[in-house]
């Protein structure tokens, strides 16, 4: 269950990548936070997965409402997208699994593909909602990166994360109008 969960915070990540639209961004932050909650529930941390789980629909609420209506999954010239999405996920997997070692390979990947895709949908060129919606899944990968440790972190990383994706999500980023 644990490899379905990792595969698909990538996958949902993937699609935050991918997506231009409000539809597709927001499709891929919830397979992602839904992701993300499963993997903390399993690890035992229920509080945290229900306060991940409500951070991600309230932002995935936020994103249905903002941003260009459409879809908007693989517009025209997003092959270096696709290219960036499916090496991020190889590379997550081979450090995840060959690099580190222990037990929480899946915890692993799904932390470094989602926090390796969003810090470059973030740092590429890309529309303000596709930003914000890639920051939300950011700081959630960043509280799922203390769960890597062999200590669980308790509840207080995943909700400051929590916290900062809902603060995130209801920012209010003005258009510019140059001419």
């Amino acid at each position: 269950m644990t490899e379905v969960a990792a595969f698909a915070a990538w996958l949902g990540a993937a699609v935050i990548v991918l997506s231009d639209g409000r539809r597709g961004l927001a499709l891929g932050l919830a397979v992602t936070t839904l992701a993300f909650a499963v993997l903390v529930w399993l690890g035992g941390e229920q509080l945290a997965a229900v306060a991940l789980l409500l951070a991600g629909g309230v932002a995935c609420f936020k994103r249905l409402r903002t941003g260009p209506d459409v879809w908007g999954v693989m517009p025209s010239g997003s092959t270096a997208r696709l290219v960036l999405s499916i090496g991020g996920g190889l590379l997550s997997l081979w450090i995840a699994t060959s690099v580190m070692t222990g037990p929480g390979a899946p915890v692993r990947f799904a932390a470094l593909s989602v926090l390796a895709l969003m810090t470059a949908r973030v740092l590429g060129q890309a529309e303000r909602a596709a930003v914000l919606t890639a920051l939300v899944a950011l700081a959630l990968s960043v509280a799922m990166s203390a769960g890597i440790a062999d200590t669980s972190p308790g509840p207080a990383p995943y909700i400051a994360a929590a916290l900062l994706a809902v603060g995130i999500s209801v920012l209010r980023v003005a258009e510019t109008n140059a001419a």
